[in-house]
């Protein structure tokens, strides 16, 4: 049967279900959301005289939910007009209406006799063949279809997203034994290509995989800590980005998740987990039991870990909770030895097997988690899972880890550390020896660019199903680098494709990578049909490199300045105007340079969660790396007769004044650094592939060296004086400051073309020679200087 999902019904507006309805709609899917109507009136309703059967009354409950989704942060929309796929209703009145959808979710509160109840009447109204599934953070799958007719529990699943669902990729697929396998299979790859998510199958057990395994660390991390007698800052210092985890760590993602949550899957673990080897771990600690009498849940109620505060100078501060005293006190500053002497190791294996080392109390808390951590999973195969990938796969979609647990093992070495395991009593599993006694040494490896898993029953390696659509770049290190420096490495990623990562840190352009990139236009021109820009790093690039800008600018070195300028400048028209097609792939920060890259692609293939924009005028610069080139000419092109007001011009010069940076893919379109011919990618895991198939269609398609465009209209005084004249009035009412003013002053001369009497035709390299001259000046401005500085000392990339 071929199953197409034209319309989805989610049946509850609260955060989860409100959110999940935002994703569907992100994907342009039409969503019926559904909720309770009131049992009573609001006051106000009551003084403007209504009923309980008033439209507006019906569907307070859900109209308030969504908007208030709606305008939280982090946005569950792409865009806000995106709401418009979104439909609400009540189920008194609508519950009908899920006849018309193809997928009916369920994601009421957390009570089986609730969701049996709603069960039973959605079947009088669910037509036959429809996906039905429950999202469920533990509620066993199979109890919730009892009583059912044959088709619904034929068609019924569990579907466990994880907050916030348009940022969190893991989705859960846990069937009930009656569930159809195609039913199962189906929600496998649509979650995958469709909503963008890493599917994983999980097993009808407590907790399901993620939220077993992640709740297991922290309840031991609490036991570690106080074992060790770490306290909160330096467990969070412990576990967050130095091991390839988030840096919310533990605690931080306490106080977000809500420690009445962790409370609640801790005490179902306790009380399913008979057979668990590690049962006791589940019970809360007297600190946590006595931080949920007194409301201390996180950010929800205000305090939890950490509590939010304002000094004796009125200025923010983050309180820490003392555990033993339960009082709070100033953030400590951490500071270990075995922690400083990884500040330099970039590469997250090498580091964690240095920390591994380690003698002093972090090393052993590492090692003591991880050594836990490895008996547990070993133990809950076959139990949560049959295959330990999908364990790894939860952990990075679910909980941001950057590998996952077996993953890590491999990283320490299973040999070597199963030697300490054994001295403490954490021996993992049998299986694990029956590996090393087959002669392997890992759970991974690679071959001919090919990622293997260790298949547990065959006692052997297999494929991981689905990654045959990913291009993952460590596959092609051993066998499949055409060329490298120290920032960047040129792959050949097959059928006459190359791809260049970069490989700095948050992937900043310097010197590095501009010869990568020309590196990588001399190769492909002479041996290969195409090029992919693109990496699998957090982020694509934060820009170009400030500390280099800083130094030749403190030294008044503008010559060296003006080289290094012209050589990015140079760079970008080099791939913009080569004998093959390029693609660029942004995701994550796509700022500064790494946008003007992008804008110099013939393609952008970027993923749906990319964050692009110029962003030099907040350091009091202009885009000078071909930027305010691109969006001039861009905006030539969109210029309409008649228009007097300037009004597209207006516009690009407002995103780039205002360093604009776009919170999805989605509005890069409205902000103008994606165009006609882009496309956007839901799934991360498959962007470098799509890029692939992308640059090969432009080679197919007969793709001809270009000519730089010489007939680029600018308008001179005209549009010259309009700006001007905007910037003055904002700077007579206090809201740009002198230097604001001036930075957009040089902003307004390169778009207008200069001091040109009439609208005229001219070049890119023009215009890019005004860019220039324009960005070297403002490099001697001390207020520019002194922004630089201030973002290089904050160690965070420039964002508006």
């Amino acid at each position: 049967m071929k199953r197409i999902i034209k319309k989805v019904a989610v049946l509850g507006s609260g955060v989860m279900g409100s959110r999940i309805a935002c994703h569907f709609a992100n994907i342009g899917v039409p969503v019926l959301l559904l909720d309770m109507a009131p049992k009573e009136l609001a006051p106000e309703e009551a003084q403007r005289g209504l009923t309980l059967d008033h439209p507006a009354v019906k569907n307070r409950i859900v109209n308030s939910a969504l908007q208030t989704a709606i305008g939280s942060n982090p946005a569950p929309l792409y865009r806000k007009t995106d709401a418009k796929y979104i439909t609400t209703g009540n189920f008194q009145d609508n519950l009908k209406d899920i006849a018309t959808c193809d997928w009916v979710l369920e994601v009421v509160v957390e009570n089986l006799k609730i969701k049996q109840q709603l069960f039973e009447k959605v079947e009088q109204f669910r037509k036959p063949g429809t996906l039905i599934t429950s999202n469920t953070s533990g509620i066993p799958i199979h109890l919730m279809a009892t009583g059912r007719s044959d088709d619904f529990r034929k068609h019924f699943c569990g579907t466990h997203f994880f907050n916030p669902p348009r940022y969190l990729k893991l989705l859960e697929i846990i069937p009930s034994p009656e569930t159809d396998k195609t039913v199962v299979d189906f929600l496998l790859h649509y979650g995958d290509l469709y909503l963008g998510k890493t599917t994983v199958l999980a097993k009808d057990t407590p907790a399901f995989i993620a939220n077993r395994i992640g709740i297991f660390g922290i309840m031991d991390a609490f036991y570690q800590m106080q074992k060790l007698g770490l306290n909160i800052d330096e467990v969070d210092r412990i576990t967050g980005p130095v091991i390839g985890r988030p840096k919310s760590a533990t605690f931080r993602t306490l106080d977000v998740v809500g420690l009445d949550t962790l409370a609640k899957v801790a005490q179902g673990l306790y009380q399913t987990g008979e057979k668990d080897e590690a049962r006791h771990l589940f019970q809360l600690p007297t600190y946590v039991q006595q931080m949920l009498e007194q409301n201390w849940l996180g950010d929800k109620s205000g305090q939890g870990f950490y509590k939010k505060t304002k000094n004796a100078q009125g200025e923010t501060e983050i309180l820490t909770l003392d555990l033993n005293s339960l009082e709070y006190a100033p953030k400590q500053k951490v500071k270990f030895a075995s922690m400083e002497s990884l500040k330099t190791m970039d590469n997250l294996k090498p580091r964690l097997k240095a920390f591994y080392t380690g003698s002093d109390k972090a090393s052993e808390f590492f090692k003591a988690t991880a050594h836990g951590l490895f008996q547990y999973i070993s133990n809950r195969i076959p139990e949560i899972s049959d295959e330990l990938y999908r364990i790894d796969d939860a952990m990075q979609a679910g909980f941001g880890w950057e590998i996952g647990p077996f993953e890590m093992w491999d990283a320490l070495g299973i040999a070597e550390t199963i030697k300490v395991m054994e001295a403490e009593e954490r021996k993992p599993a049998a299986w694990v020896y029956d590996l090393l006694a087959a002669g392997h040494a890992s759970f991974y490896k690679t071959d001919r660019g090919t990622r293997l898993y260790y298949d547990i029953p065959t006692q052997s390696y297999r494929n991981i199903p689905g990654t045959e659509s990913f291009i993952i770049l460590d596959n092609f290190r051993e066998s499949n680098v055409v060329w490298k420096n120290n920032g960047a490495t040129l792959f050949d990623i097959g059928d006459g494709i190359l791809n260049l990562e970069f490989q700095t840190k948050m992937n900043t352009i310097g010197s590095e990578i501009i010869q990568g990139l020309n590196k990588a236009i001399e190769i492909g021109e002479k041996n290969f049909r195409g090029l992919v820009v693109g990496n699998d790093a957090p982020n694509f690039s934060a820009g170009a490199n400030l500390a280099l800008v800083y130094m030749y600018a403190l030294d008044q070195d503008y010559d060296e300045m003006n080289l290094m300028i012209r050589q990015f400048q140079n760079t970008m028209m080099r791939m913009r105007y080569s004998a093959i097609p390029v693609v660029a792939a942004p995701h994550g920060l796509a700022l500064g340079g790494g946008c003007e890259l992008s804008l110099h692609a013939d393609k952008i293939q970027a993923a749906a969660e990319t964050y692009i924009g110029l962003v030099e005028f907040g350091v009091g610069l202009i885009p000078g790396g071909g930027g305010t080139k691109e969006m001039t000419l861009r905006t030539a092109d969109s210029f309409e007769e008649g228009d007097p007001e300037f009004n597209s011009l207006r516009n690009t010069f407002t995103t780039i004044a205002m360093a604009k940076v776009s919170t999805s893919a989605e509005e890069a379109f409205d902000l103008g650094f994606m165009r006609r011919g882009d496309a956007i990618t839901i799934n991360n895991n498959r962007l470098l592939a799509e890029a692939k198939l992308a640059t090969i269609e432009l080679a197919e398609a007969g793709y001809t060296q270009p000519l730089p465009r010489k007939d680029i209209k600018v308008l001179g005084r005209g549009a010259l004086a309009m700006f001007m004249a905007g910037v003055y009035a904002m700077y007579e009412g206090s809201y740009i400051s002198e230097h604001d003013q001036k930075i957009a002053r040089k902003l307004a001369y390169v778009m207008s073309g200069g001091d040109l009497s009439a609208p005229t035709l001219v070049s890119e390299q023009y215009l890019l020679d005004l860019e220039r001259e324009a960005f070297l000046s403002l490099t001697g401005e001390r207020k520019t200087l002194e922004r630089i500085k201030s973002i290089l000392t904050s160690g965070k990339p420039l964002r508006n």
